[in-house]
């Protein structure tokens, strides 16, 4: 997964973060739960692109020894 992507992955979770402090700190129940929505969907994001990170690793790794190297 190239940069940009887990970037906008942390970004969006961050922005999530941001709304449901504010929703919370002012009372409004709609944003709280949008940034709620947005960090969990951030989080995941983060979380698939470590895992796909790690699984690409270990077949790069696998097929290296398949090779001999």
């Amino acid at each position: 997964m190239n940069m940009f992507d887990k970037a906008k992955a942390r970004a969006e979770r961050l922005v999530g973060e941001a709304k449901e402090r504010m929703g919370h700190k002012t009372g409004d129940e709609d944003l709280e739960n949008a940034g709620k929505r947005d960090k969990l969907t951030g989080e995941a994001k983060v979380t698939g692109h470590g895992l796909r990170d790690k699984a690409a690793a270990a077949l790069r790794d696998a097929k290296e020894r398949l090779r001999g190297r």
